[in-house]
């Protein structure tokens, strides 16, 4: 699997996801600038966390027009993946690339915490190596993580399988304590319905190496990876 960690003025964890892919997973890796739209030399692609343009307008808005997320749907539709981290989640869903929207944490305050996730769906690239309601630890942080999205959108979501993770406590109860944000239903993390684009607000990158308090996010990537097959072509949903 070659991977591209794109890079926008603003970017703060595409060095991590860089050393985390390089170092830890062995996998290829390069950075890609934010106004880049060749994507043909990588076969997925990760939006980091961060503040892309400084999020002015609102986070992800200037970034989800941009020439390197324009180029995203090329990748998609010729079998490629996409990965959205925290800002990388807000730049997918400004960008329609996920249904839904980011919005203001419902407590109006920045949040840098230890959170808790179950793993809904397991029928995907990106969680093929979990187990079903398997519990994940991963840091958040960020100050607009609230997903939000009408009601038949939701219906839709959960219909079609498209969420992936879900906030809860230690012990796997969606409960509103262990909402650090206020997203609708608990949601952490959607995909697309082809199950190729994933967004989740906490950070998988942070939570990859033990001398960090613990691998639970590595196992997105260690999934990413296996899912390229030995003719070339990716395992689908």
């Amino acid at each position: 699997m070659r991977f591209g960690v794109v890079v926008f003025p603003g970017t703060w964890s595409d060095c991590d996801f860089h050393h985390v892919i390089s170092e830890v997973l062995h996998q290829p890796v390069k950075y890609i600038w934010h106004r880049d739209r060749d994507l043909s030399s990588v076969d997925c692609v990760i939006l980091p966390g961060g503040f892309s343009y400084g999020d002015y307008l609102r986070a992800g808005a200037i970034a989800g027009r941009s020439p390197v997320v324009e180029a995203l749907p090329e990748l998609v539709a010729r079998g490629g993946f996409v990965l959205g981290s925290c800002n990388g989640f807000q730049i997918l869903c400004e960008a329609g690339l996920l249904p839904g929207a980011l919005m203001r944490n419902e407590c109006l305050q920045y949040r840098c915490q230890s959170t808790y996730l179950s793993t809904e769906n397991v029928d995907t690239a990106f969680t093929r190596m979990l187990r079903p309601g398997q519990i994940l630890a991963m840091p958040i942080s960020h100050g607009e993580g609230k997903y939000v999205a009408d009601r038949a959108t939701l219906d839709r979501i959960r219909a079609n399988g498209q969420l992936v993770f879900r906030y809860v406590t230690a012990d796997g109860q969606a409960t509103k304590a262990a909402n650090p944000n206020g997203s609708v239903d608990n949601i952490a993390g959607i995909m697309n319905e082809e199950g190729t684009v994933l967004g989740l607000m906490p950070h998988p990158e942070r939570a990859a190496e033990a001398a960090m308090g613990g691998t639970d996010g590595l196992l997105l990537l260690q999934s990413l990876a296996g899912s390229l097959v030995e003719d070339g072509g990716f395992l689908k949903r």
